[in-house]
């Protein structure tokens, strides 16, 4: 029977994986910033490059490994609610509801996350 994780474990993947995701964001978006000056380009604020890179990150990580970074640290995985393979249709929406900002306040409510609640997805050890 597979364990599903609780809060203090999806807190380290979320702190790890929004470091990463950080990271690269600003990356890129230093880089943009400096041929929209350069070039007189179009200029996006960072917020854009920030959610379209978790939207990325999460969707590449999840559906090919099943695991970000973050729940490589924890030795956690993602699994549909039976327990087996999730789709590509539920990772895309795990990835795509997380920019929503009130997505952690459904713990109380649901006893999960919105983006778990929605795709239909859990978080387990491994």
């Amino acid at each position: 029977m597979l364990k599903t994780v609780g809060i203090g474990t999806r807190v380290l993947n979320f702190l790890v994986d929004t470091a990463f995701i950080f990271i690269i964001s600003y990356s890129i978006y230093y880089g943009w910033k400096f041929y929209a000056f350069y070039y007189t380009i179009t200029y996006f604020p960072f917020y854009y490059f920030f959610y379209v890179t978790i939207i990325i990150y999460y969707l590449f990580f999840e559906s090919i490994f099943k695991r970000t970074p973050g729940k490589w640290l924890s030795m956690t995985r993602v699994v549909s609610n039976k327990g087996g393979k999730p789709s590509f249709g539920q990772i895309l929406i795990r990835s795509v509801v997380r920019v929503i900002l009130i997505d952690c306040f459904f713990i109380p409510f649901l006893d999960k996350t919105l983006h778990d609640y929605l795709s239909k997805t859990e978080v387990v050890e491994v």
